[in-house]
């Protein structure tokens, strides 16, 4: 993977964490409780997809399903709350798994690459 498709993808990522939220409807009990155990599902057979991956690809792709499940709870979590709180934890969550990726794909690179990786990364988790 070239860095300037990382970057790319790190930066799309950011851009979407940061697009403003409207204000959540908040969810009935079974709604809520009938999605978090999708998200459950739906994490562990993206993991289980991983399993034929080798190297770094497999770590990637777990760190990528670990991801989508951190934030589709956040959402789910906001969505049923409402509250600015899990807005905020949201944004975090959005932030963080971006960066966690990313950090994974710069494994593929070595020495200074991975380093100027690695801090562009975490500049763009910081914004």
């Amino acid at each position: 993977m070239n860095k300037s498709l990382a970057l790319k993808q790190i930066l799309l990522a950011a851009g979407i964490a940061m697009l403003p939220l409207a204000q959540a409807a908040t969810l009935a009990k079974a709604d809520y409780s009938a999605e978090k155990t999708r998200i459950g599902a739906a994490y562990k057979a993206d993991k289980t997809a991983c399993a034929a991956l080798t190297a770094n690809a497999k770590d990637i792709c777990v760190e990528e399903a670990q991801a989508k499940e951190t934030v589709a709870r956040a959402e789910l979590e906001y969505a049923y709350t409402g509250n600015v709180k899990d807005q905020n934890k949201l944004l975090v969550a959005k932030a963080k798994s971006a960066y966690d990726v990313a950090k994974e794909k710069c494994d593929d690179f070595k020495g200074n690459e991975k380093d100027v990786c690695v801090k562009q990364a975490k500049a763009v988790e910081i914004k």
